[in-house]
C-alpha cells in the first residue's frame, strides 16, 4: 500500500514522540510505501481543528537511521530543513508543517506525493499513550487527523499505544510496531463497509502479540469531578510550552498506567483541577466578576475511574486489562434513533 502517516505529537523524540520512526520503518520493512507530514511540534488535544486564517509554512525532516542505545532505547534523532531535497535524492524526507493534525492529512492528500502514486491508507500515530474513551477520544488530535482522513472518502486508521510506565525499551517498542503493521493489513483486508475508521489502542507490553485482540465500544464517560482548569493566583511570566504540557499528561497516565497493571481497584486519587474561586457578591461598590487566570489541568481520575466501574467490552476496558481495542467508527454525528416527526410548539394551532 501507500501510507499516508500523519500523528499529534510531532517529530520524533524521545521525550514527546518517542514511536513513530520506529513504526514507519516497521512499514517500510513490510514493503509499504510510506510518506509522512507531521505537525512541527506536539499538538495533542486539538481534536480535527484546522487554524483558520493561517499560513502554513512547511519544513522538511531528515530522520537518521534508527539505533539502540547501550541503555536499550531507540534514537529519535534527525534534522530539520528550510528547503526539500532535490528530486534525484534518495534520501529519506518527512514534511512537518506548523499546523494541526487534521490540516497535515488534507496537505499530505492533496499537496505532496503525487509521483507515488494514490493514497490508500492514512494512519494517524502512533500516539504518545492511550486513546479510549469518549474523554479522551473526543479531544484526540490522533483520532481527528483520522477522522480528516475519513471526512476527504479515504480510509483510516487512529494508532494509540497505552504505555503503563515511561521505560521505552526498545524491543517492546519494536514488537509493538511489528504486531500493528500486522493487525493494520488484517484490518485492511477485512475492512468492515459501514466503518470509515478504526481507533486502535495497543498496550506497551511485552509479547503484545500473543494477547488477545478485541472489536470494542467507545466508553461513554464524562469529566466529573469538575472544572478542567485551575484558577492561578499568580499568573506565570510565560505560558507552559508544548513539551511543558506534555510531560504534565504523561506523567499523570504512568500514574494511572501503573495502577492498572497491578489491577488497582477503589476510588484513584489525582491532582484536582477545580478552585473554590467563590464570586465577588454584585451590588454597589462590588466588580460583577473576581479577575482570574486559569490552567488547563484536566482529573484524568475522571477517566480512570470511568474505566473500573464500566462493565466489560469498551475499549477502555481492554486496554486496562492489556488487551489491543479495536473500535470501528463512523465519521459524523449520529442521530438519536427513535427521535422523529414535527415539533409543535405550545399554542400553535
Amino acid at each position: 500500500m501507500h501510507i499516508l502517516i500523519t500523528n499529534d505529537d510531532g517529530p520524533p523524540s524521545d521525550q514527546s514522540s518517542p514511536y513513530v520512526h520506529s513504526f514507519v520503518s516497521t512499514l517500510q520493512k513490510h514493503g509499504h510505501t510510506v510518506s509522512v507530514v507531521l505537525p512541527h511540534t506536539q499538538r495533542s488535544w486539538i481534536g480535527k481543528a484546522h487554524l483558520v486564517g493561517k499560513s502554513i509554512q512547511p519544513t522538511y525532516y531528515r530522520p537518521e537511521p534508527l539505533q539502540t542505545t547501550s541503555e536499550g532505547r531507540l534514537t529519535n534523532h534527525g534534522t530539520t530543513h528550510n528547503s526539500p531535497l532535490p528530486p534525484t535524492s534518495s534520501q529519506e524526507e518527512w514534511v512537518l508543517v506548523d499546523s494541526t493534525p487534521a490540516s497535515c492529512v488534507q496537505i499530505g492528500l492533496y499537496h505532496y506525493f503525487t509521483a507515488r502514486g494514490p493514497i490508500d491508507l492514512v494512519i494517524s500515530g502512533p500516539n504518545y499513550g492511550r486513546n479510549s474513551t469518549a474523554a479522551f477520544s473526543l479531544s484526540s488530535g490522533t483520532i481527528g487527523g483520522a477522522m480528516e482522513a475519513a471526512v476527504c472518502g479515504m480510509k483510516s486508521i487512529a494508532l494509540s499505544y497505552a504505555f503503563f510506565d515511561r521505560n521505552h525499551d526498545a524491543k517492546i517498542i519494536e514488537g509493538a510496531s511489528e504486531f500493528s503493521a500486522k493487525l493494520i493489513q488484517h484490518l485492511w483486508d477485512n475492512w468492515n463497509e459501514n466503518t470509515h475508521l478504526y481507533s486502535v489502542n495497543v498496550p506497551l507490553v511485552e509479547g503484545v502479540g500473543d494477547r488477545k485482540i478485541l472489536y470494542t465500544n467507545m466508553l461513554q464517560n464524562a469529566w466529573r469531578s469538575g472544572s478542567c482548569f485551575q484558577v492561578i493566583e499568580v499568573p506565570p511570566e510565560a505560558d507552559d510550552t508544548p513539551s511543558d504540557i506534555e510531560g504534565q499528561i504523561r506523567r499523570q497516565e504512568e500514574k494511572f498506567g501503573k495502577l492498572e497493571l497491578r489491577a488497582h481497584s477503589g476510588v484513584l486519587g489525582g491532582a484536582s483541577g477545580t478552585d473554590s474561586g467563590t464570586e465577588t457578591p454584585t451590588g454597589q461598590g462590588h466588580p460583577r466578576y473576581t479577575h482570574k487566570h486559569f490552567k488547563w489541568a484536566p482529573l484524568f481520575k475522571d477517566v480512570y475511574q470511568s474505566v473500573e466501574e464500566s462493565e466489560p467490552g469498551n475499549d477502555g476496558w481492554a486496554v486496562a486489562q492489556g488487551f489491543t481495542s479495536v473500535t470501528p467508527l463512523r465519521a459524523n454525528f449520529m442521530h438519536v434513533a427513535g427521535v422523529e416527526g414535527e415539533i409543535k410548539l405550545g399554542g400553535e394551532s
